[in-house]
């Protein structure tokens, strides 16, 4: 290479890294010093409103005439009995700052300062806000605790659907105190969550919320005696396949891959003509048992979509060796057809977020991915085998259904 070439090729290489080292200069300096020389003192703002909302305020003003102003910024208590402060800033570019995270339905004072780009403060402007009850406290006049099976339901509506924790206390005689067993943090309207692993002696349990500012509700106290349940054995369930049943030779997802413990597998019905419907399969539970409750996980990657299920029917059989039928699209609750019984109608929820199915949130996806509970009414009579019917999938065409596992609860004895 000439002496020629190889000093064009340094030139541009000895030029970018200049600038690269000047701009990371400029960038230091910038986040270092001051934006301005200017250290006038800015003027205050003036015209303040102030619109009320749950647990905070909208506050708006008119700001000085200065080009010189950087921002505006809040300090303010947000609860007296611990002392909790926040500060809380808008840019120049707005005439609104929102105030947030007040712990009780009450007047507040607000102190706010114009900064300008010297990092000099204007003198303050004291305002009073009164926000509304705040969400957290909201939601804890809801909440009511339940004897469930093995455990205890909390349920409570989060009407605002504003983040909102909800923690679940019991007295564990074990450390001799209140302890925390379950808790969620969520925007979902409805707050309804089981809280298991329980016997049926009667439990000392506590429930209270709380929210993302460390504010938390008085606690709610209850003792509640569980219900018998245990979860039904897996190994005893066989595939008792009957005429009217679904084929599954195309893809070969089989009906007992609905119990094999593994969510990355299930029961999936042929998708070409003829079709077999409404979609459906049998099994046997290796035992007679009153049901309380199952789960379902539906197929991940095509949630609310495609072959999962969105509306089912659970129809179950107590005799020894019941008989074939043509399940109709729809019945009631409580009908009998031959040796058969429909012990549920139901409906998968829609995105918990409010969403519509196509825009799931990732919060939507990983609630779906836990398994979706689904209570059996006390009406139910007991059953040894069931028949799973699904009239309507998710995709719309309702030519077929899957789905990846099926959990049992209930009382065999």
């Amino acid at each position: 290479m000439s002496n020629r070439r190889l000093h064009y090729l340094i030139i541009p290489c000895s030029l970018a890294a200049l600038l690269l080292f000047i701009g990371a200069c400029q960038k230091r300096a910038d986040y270092n010093n001051p934006l301005s020389n200017d250290t006038t003192k800015p003027g205050t703002i003036t015209n303040v409103k102030v619109t009320n909302f749950n647990g905070g305020a909208y506050v708006t003003y008119d700001l000085p005439q200065s080009e010189n102003i950087l921002y505006v910024k809040a300090n303010y208590t947000i609860n007296d009995k611990t002392g909790a402060t926040l500060e809380t800033k808008s840019s120049y570019y707005s005439d609104t700052l929102t105030v947030n995270g007040f712990a009780e339905k009450k007047e507040y004072e607000v102190t706010l300062r114009v900064v300008n780009r010297a990092n000099v403060e204007s003198d303050p402007v004291t305002v009073k806000v009164y926000p509304d009850t705040p969400v957290y406290r909201v939601v804890a006049q809801t909440l009511a605790m339940t004897p469930d099976f093995a455990g205890v339901r909390v349920a409570g509506i989060n009407r605002l659907q504003q983040n909102v924790g909800v923690v679940f206390l019991y007295n564990d005689p074990y450390f001799k105190k209140y302890t925390i067993r379950q808790q969620i943090f969520s925007n979902f309207r409805e707050i309804n969550f089981a809280s298991r692993g329980f016997d049926t002696l009667p439990k000392p349990v506590a429930v209270y919320t709380t929210d993302q500012w460390g504010n938390h509700s008085d606690t709610i106290y209850k003792t509640v005696s569980p219900l018998y349940e245990i979860t039904l054995d897996k190994s005893r369930f066989f595939e008792y396949h009957l005429g009217s049943d679904s084929p599954t030779d195309q893809y070969g997802w089989l009906t007992p891959y609905m119990w094999d413990g593994n969510t990355g597998s299930g029961w999936h019905t042929n998708q070409r003509v003829p079709y077999v419907l409404p979609p459906t399969t049998s099994f046997g539970l290796g035992v007679s048992a009153k049901l309380s409750r199952f789960k379902l996980w539906p197929r991940d990657g095509y949630l609310w979509g495609h072959g999962n299920p969105k509306t089912f029917t659970l129809w179950g059989s107590n005799a020894e060796q019941p008989g074939d039928f043509k399940p109709p699209m729809t019945a009631a609750e409580g009908t009998v057809i031959g040796d058969w019984v429909n012990i549920g109608n139901y409906r998968y929820p829609d995105p918990p977020s409010g969403n519509p199915p196509s825009a799931a949130t990732d919060a939507d996806r990983v609630w779906a991915n836990q398994g979706t509970e689904f209570n059996v009414s006390f009406a139910a009579p007991r059953v040894r085998f069931m028949r799973v019917v699904v009239p309507e999938n998710w995709g719309g065409d309702n030519t077929f259904a899957h789905i990846m596992e099926l959990t049992f609860y209930g009382d065999p004895r």
